[in-house]
């Protein structure tokens, strides 16, 4: 080799690329779980002047992605941790010892917390608290064998300053505001208040939102809407096929991090980041 390529190459080897198909390492992401939507009913015309849908035009809509089982919980489950933990209903489980995707960021020197609204105290396992359900909330299934209790927070604990959340972040709306009980647009009016600042703020600050819901409706094979919108992402469509044990190898991915669970044989989502 030439001497004189030497200090070109040694400069090359110290700026951080990302290439379409090479995945990004966000400062933090924000994922947020609705609840029991197929996708042609989020992604309805009759809700083109939702926040949603506006929030399509930012990002990048799967168009392909699918729960991996029903009732609610075992979706939530497999998100977190890579296995449905043999739980088929909806009913509070007992205690899991395994894997999971807070343990393998806490293990590695990063952070995890799960914001649940009307959670009524920080680290409360109570099945029900008004329009809280503890089914939505898969951390708090972990707490006290591998997790912490303050790693299951009230959405009331989700920080005004963004700078201060953690590197992943699971945001669980209560019922009443992730349409399992109220209707499209009492979830997207949620959305708007007290999401749309972080998603402004994570195109100027190298994080990402991840909106998925857990399942449809019975009605359209499991076929739900997956949304990523930052400033990595492209804003278009995808055709990859997705589901939640896909979503989560990415997010072990982007930290380097061992895949969990059933996301050992699910491929990172690639094809979608924009070159940096």
């Amino acid at each position: 080799m030439h001497n004189f390529l030497i200090p070109a190459l040694f400069a090359l080897t110290l700026i951080p690329a990302v290439h379409a198909g090479q995945l990004p390492r966000p400062d933090h992401v924000v994922v947020v779980i609705e609840e029991n939507r197929g996708y042609s009913q989020i992604m309805d015309k009759l809700h083109n002047d939702s926040y949603i849908h506006a929030l399509v035009k930012r990002g990048m809509l799967f168009t392909q992605s699918y729960g991996v089982s029903h009732p609610s919980q075992p979706n939530y489950l497999a998100l977190f941790s890579g296995s449905t933990q043999g739980v088929n209903g909806n009913v509070c489980p007992n205690l899991f010892d395994t894997d999971n995707l807070a343990s393998a960021l806490i293990d590695a020197g990063l952070s995890f917390a799960s914001f649940a609204e009307s959670l009524p105290v920080v680290g409360d396992t109570s099945c029900s608290f008004g329009a809280y359900q503890r089914k939505h909330n898969p951390a708090s299934n972990w707490q006290g064998s591998r997790l912490r209790a303050e790693v299951n927070k009230r959405f009331a604990d989700f920080p005004q300053d963004f700078a201060k959340l953690p590197t992943v972040s699971f945001v669980i709306p209560n019922q009443d505001h992730d349409m399992h009980d109220g209707d499209f647009y009492a979830a997207d009016v949620w959305l708007k208040t007290y999401i749309a600042p972080y998603v402004d703020w994570a195109f100027e600050h190298n994080s990402l939102l991840i909106l998925t819901w857990d399942e449809d409706n019975f009605k359209e094979d499991n076929h739900v809407v997956t949304l990523l919108v930052g400033p990595m992402v492209k804003a278009e469509s995808s055709v990859q096929r997705i589901n939640h044990y896909n979503v989560l190898r990415t997010l072990l991915d982007f930290y380097g991090l061992p895949p969990i669970g059933a996301s050992r044989d699910a491929a990172a989502i690639t094809g979608i980041w924009k070159k940096r």
